[in-house]
């Protein structure tokens, strides 16, 4: 029985203890847990998925995770270290954070490198001994029920975590498939073993966030339950379905919740403590098993639609017990995945390299359940079903980062998953009340979080390059809609006025900026189907980044209703709701990837382009300048590589002559603002955006424009990589030197034959072959200058 006592240290002497010195609780722990430590502590399977670190990204900014899951997977089982009230949680975005003591608990939903955030559903605790009801205070050990650990009893992998929890002496193990979490817990001999499970905690929290919850134990034994928050997206509702290898030798579960106003009436689920069901909106419940002589293990479903959907996918997809199974099933997704690309390097290459693949094949998450019902942003239940059939649908969208270059590796590495994101991008607009693409949703509700309307060349992307399988009519119908749907991020204006006037809309500089590329990729799209008059009509709004320019300052500025630039001015301001999303002045004014030409020429020409340029990177800036902008991080200069409006800043080199200088940025950037280690991104990764670009820029080139099909072309950073193509065929990227002393491209070849421009077909990646990099200690001056040989721009290059 739950009881609010500390629970008793372990008695073990000192010189045990690890070198790290936590504390004797800790030290103590390590010998004690060292009995059940499992035998298959190592990787079951060679292949890349052993090459994935997952603790890079989960100290300092990246907020990225290191539990389990699969390829876009529904679950994401993993630790929480904390959960702080949203005024404090921005580090624990994720739920965790390297430098944390202690482990509050294993919840199924996580976002990966996310800036702002929600999730941490399910939250379930093994306890060996006493039970306390409430997670208690990380500074006051044995306060509650988190646990100390050590990073020494840490084990992560793709698909597979594992750490002893020190306060109990549990080796707790986590695995995953594509709907189920699998959980195996070693209690340690002679004390009682029991789950508990809160469904009051969650990532970004705040008194009141749950609205209810209920929760009850089936005539069989499966706990099934569902509880709705009101977060990131408002009246959310996640069910889930859990069962135990082992009988329940008795339970308790609890509505913990205080000063109830109506209380209801009497009835089963509705007393204080009911064995078999509770309702409310602060449940918790201590599930208790005895004293265990084997592992206990714990498989978890989860549903955006009901419980009995939770329960379907455990009857269809959790059959069985067999956890060393499950794992080796989750790493053999892994290696499949990650598959598509053989990268020769360093053990540091390969590991940053594999973590950034592993982390940018992590969103957009399954959301159907194995009926394929999944939740709507209408909050009604749908069928992934369209004119191609039925199909899964994909939820977790972070279009302002990921279509720069998430997904468009996907285009290149998965364009079958492309396609089946795209389809589910339709599906969402189908069901939307607004009649508009998605623009920040995840678990199928929308969140109105960040700016633009990026799902336009997310799909511009995929059909330019070739890929097909969803209904194009009824994308590019989804796509018009969503770019003249008036009441959102002030369109109606815009359409008017040709910008965002600043009086009526916060940040109006940037949005028009990114409408217009928006506009830009639309009317690609429309050329390639022959649609000329909505082509040309969304032509015309791609030039509207005119409007915010000003050739005075040589910025892009908001400008007010009555056309005046909005006074007064400070291009190195930033701030939340100024002139720009995130950035400021010297980092958004490069925000013109549809037509780089035009923007050198309001430069003033090609050396004035690049000599504000250098001046972004080479400016001495205090990061306190930014203080009040958490997701301004990475700075070199004004360059920001933690913030997504940079990632193509220093590829703008190669469009103005000088491409020497993209490599020289490029470099700067990999050495500064990557590392395989736990605070080794510079960043949010955003869903996989950081490790993405840091994939195209180990490959030697980048979609500084997606919905084009070229590839600006920087420099490798990896000696060969072999690209596996859906189609079957392989590109490879070879270099030759390449180490610090040969920085600099001397000259490229695509298979064999010298290759004088600085871009890169698609076409010619899917036709196979060989792109080979020539390296040497200074800069080719004379490579790639010529106007003749840049990357594509919608206005012709000067002269």
């Amino acid at each position: 029985m739950p009881v609010d006592v500390p629970t008793p240290l372990f008695e073990v002497e000192m010189v045990l203890c690890s070198r790290r010195a936590l504390s004797r609780l800790i030290c103590c722990a390590l010998v004690s847990a060292a009995a059940v430590l499992p035998a298959q502590a190592q990787n079951p399977q060679g292949g890349h998925a052993a090459e994935v670190d997952p603790r890079i990204g989960t100290g300092g900014d990246g907020h990225t995770f290191p539990g389990a899951t699969v390829p876009f997977g529904m679950i994401q089982l993993s630790p929480d270290t904390a959960m702080p009230d949203f005024k404090h949680a921005y580090k624990w975005a994720a739920g965790y954070q390297f430098n944390d003591p202690t482990i509050m608990g294993f919840s199924h939903t996580h976002f990966s490198g996310s800036g702002h955030s929600d999730l941490g559903d399910v939250l379930v605790m093994p306890i060996a001994g006493d039970v306390k009801l409430d997670p208690g205070d990380a500074t006051k050990p044995g306060s509650g029920y988190r646990s100390r650990f050590s990073h020494d009893t840490e084990i992560e992998q793709a698909g597979y975590y594992a750490v002893t929890l020190a306060d109990y002496g549990v080796r707790a193990e986590l695995t995953a498939g594509q709907r189920i979490g699998w959980h195996r817990y070693t209690f340690p001999q002679g004390k009682l073993a029991h789950v508990l499970l809160d469904l009051r905690p969650s990532i970004y929290d705040y008194p009141g966030k749950v609205l209810w919850a209920h929760l009850r134990v089936q005539a069989d034994g499966t706990v099934t339950g569902c509880r709705t928050t009101r977060g990131w997206a408002p009246g959310r509702e996640l069910c889930f379905a859990m069962r135990f290898s082992q009988p329940m030798t008795s339970r308790e579960l609890y509505n913990r919740e205080t000063d109830t106003v109506y209380k209801g009436f009497a009835g089963p689920g509705n007393q204080p403590q009911d064995k078999d069901a509770q309702n409310g909106r602060a449940l918790v419940a201590s599930f208790d098993f005895g004293q265990l002589k084997q592992p206990l293990e714990v498989k978890v479903a989860i549903s955006t639609v009901s419980e009995v959907n939770a329960v379907a996918s455990l009857d269809q997809d959790g059959q069985g017990w067999d956890f060393d199974a499950r794992r080796a099933e989750a790493t053999a997704a892994w290696n499949k995945a990650l598959a598509a690309i053989d990268v020769e390097g360093s053990k540091a290459e390969t590991t940053s390299f594999y973590t950034a693949l592993y982390h940018a094949m992590l969103a957009p998450t399954l959301s159907t359940d194995v009926n394929g019902e999944f939740r709507g942003p209408d909050h009604a239940v749908h069928r992934a079903h369209d004119a191609n059939g039925d199909f899964n649908f994909y939820s977790t969208w972070s279009m302002w980062d990921v279509y720069r270059a998430e997904e468009p590796l996907m285009v290149l590495l998965r364009p079958d998953l492309s396609t089946l994101f795209i389809r589910s991008l339709i599906a969402a607009r189908e069901a939307s009340p607004f009649g508009i693409l998605p623009v920040w949703a995840y678990q199928g509700l929308e969140t109105w979080c960040m700016t633009g309307y990026h799902a336009l060349p997310i799909i511009a992307d995929a059909y330019i390059k070739g890929v097909r399988g969803f209904d194009a009519e009824a994308a590019m119908r989804a796509m018009v809609t969503s770019a003249t749907y008036a009441p959102y991020g002030d369109l109606g204006d815009y359409m008017k006025l040709g910008y965002v006037p600043i009086d009526k809309e916060a940040e109006g500089a940037s949005k028009t900026q990114e409408y217009a590329y928006d506009d830009w990729s639309l009317a690609q799209m429309a050329k390639a189907m022959g649609k000329t008059d909505i082509a040309a009509t969304f032509e015309q709004r791609a030039g509207n980044w005119r409007h915010v320019w000003d050739p005075k300052t040589s910025f892009m500025r908001a400008r007010l209703s009555n056309g005046q630039f909005r006074e007064p001015f400070d291009p190195n301001f930033a701030g939340y709701g100024s002139d720009y999303t995130e950035a400021n002045a010297w980092q958004y004014s490069w925000y013109v990837p549809q037509d780089v030409a035009g923007l050198i020429h309001a430069f003033g020409g090609d050396a004035k382009f690049t000599a504000k340029l250098d001046q972004v990177f080479d400016a001495k800036v205090d990061p306190a300048q930014f203080k009040d902008v958490e997701d301004i991080t990475g700075l070199i200069g004004w360059y920001a590589h933690g913030n997504e409006p940079s990632h193509h800043i220093a590829y703008l080199y190669d469009y103005a002559g000088q491409p020497w200088k993209t490599q020289q940025r490029l470099k700067q950037i990999m050495d500064t603002q990557y590392a395989p280690r736990p605070d080794g991104l510079a960043g949010n990764d955003d869903l996989g955006q950081m490790s993405a670009w840091y994939i195209f820029t180990a490959l030697g080139f980048y979609p500084v424009t997606p919905a084009s099909d070229e590839y600006a072309i920087g420099r490798p950073f990896v000696a060969r990589a072999a690209i596996h193509l859906g189609n079957g065929h392989t590109f490879t990227v070879s270099a030759d030197p390449l180490d610090d002393a040969h920085p600099y491209v001397g000259a490229v070849t695509l298979n064999g034959k010298p290759l004088n421009r600085v871009y890169l077909h698609h076409a010619e990646l899917l036709a196979g072959g060989e792109l080979h990099f020539s390296m040497q200690a200074q800069p080719n001056t004379t490579w790639g200058t010529a106007r003749s040989v840049r990357p594509s721009s919608t206005s012709a290059y000067g002269r």
